[in-house]
């Protein structure tokens, strides 16, 4: 109980100051994540969703909203790679990237920068986070999510390993300190197999994905069987939905998930701010693009994941 009061203690940015301020650049070590003063540190925030499917929320006013309202400390940018997005579009795409890391940097904010693909595409992604990595890698806001989540079919060993070490060493040519957070098979759930043979990099943290109606206890044993390989997990993206995000709405399960990653002091990003009709968005369809959302704007996801970020972020 000590240790769990501790952690949220840390957690906490000291009163006035802004979540960057009281943290600083974060690093790995010993499997967790820690801040300036090597203390480890929990972020909890929101993940906006694909980024050619609801540009409208990439903008300064819903962070601050959100920084404000929902008392989030990290705002993830999914940057669309496929299906009409970084690959048709890259300029237009990467223009919603630096706007949310724009906002996050002005609000003291951290920012999970993510190569929101199923698909590898490293050549693009090394281009995309080169620029990336030149523009902000300066500061302490910035976490690279470099593959967010490789499919089943490819292998850790195969597959994403290998693009790993491309693209992680094009951001490290330029950026040797800030966050990586590195996708793991199978929607970036085998995270246990990515321990088993870690990237030799610093400063890095594996990837996990579940979602509270369809993930449940036998992927929460994969995750301890990665921590106890020593593997640092960031949970940059979860719902309280199936895994589609659509389907059943699952606070039970959710609040056991929660326990879970408060027990281990795991960093976490709640897909996702959108209002499209499905059961994992945060917003009812017609919501503001520039926050300033009621609770009758709310989803039931929404509404639960509001408060406990309220609660826990205060």
């Amino acid at each position: 109980m000590a240790l769990a009061l501790a952690l949220l203690v840390m957690a906490f940015p000291a009163y006035g100051q802004t979540p960057v301020q009281a943290h600083g650049a974060l690093a790995v070590e010993a499997g967790r994540v820690v801040d300036s003063s090597r203390r480890p540190v929990v972020l909890r925030g929101m993940s906006l969703f694909w980024s050619q499917w609801q540009p409208q929320f990439y903008n300064h006013d819903v962070v601050r909203w959100l920084k404000d309202d929902w008392k989030i400390s990290v705002i993830r940018a999914a940057v669309a790679v496929e299906h009409g997005g970084y690959l048709d579009h890259p300029e237009r795409e990467t223009a919603k990237a630096e706007a949310v890391i724009d906002a996050a940097i002005a609000e003291g904010l951290y920012v999970v920068v993510d190569w929101h693909a199923h698909q590898p595409h490293p050549e693009e992604a090394i281009t995309f986070f080169t620029h990336i990595a030149q523009k902000y890698g300066a500061y302490p806001n910035l976490i690279y999510e470099i593959y967010n989540e490789p499919l089943p079919e490819h292998g850790w060993a195969e597959v994403v390993r290998p693009y790993h070490m491309q693209v992680a060493a094009a951001i490290r040519a330029i950026d040797p300190d800030n966050l990586i957070v590195a996708g793991t098979p199978s929607w970036s759930q085998d995270v246990d197999i990515a321990a088993a043979d870690p990237l030799p990099f610093s400063n890095l943290a594996y990837t996990l994905h579940f979602y509270a109606a369809s993930h449940r206890q036998e992927l929460r044993d994969k995750a301890q069987v990665a921590l106890d390989r020593g593997a640092a997990l960031f949970v940059t993206e979860w719902g309280t939905s199936e895994a589609d995000g659509a389907g059943a709405f699952d606070p039970d399960e959710t609040r056991l998930w929660w326990a879970f990653m408060e027990k281990n002091g795991l960093s976490s990003l709640n897909w996702t701010i959108a209002d499209k009709p499905e059961t994992s968005v945060a917003l009812r369809p017609g919501a503001s693009a520039h926050g300033g959302w009621s609770e009758t704007w709310l989803t039931p996801s929404g509404q639960l994941v509001r408060d406990h970020l309220r609660e826990m972020n205060r």
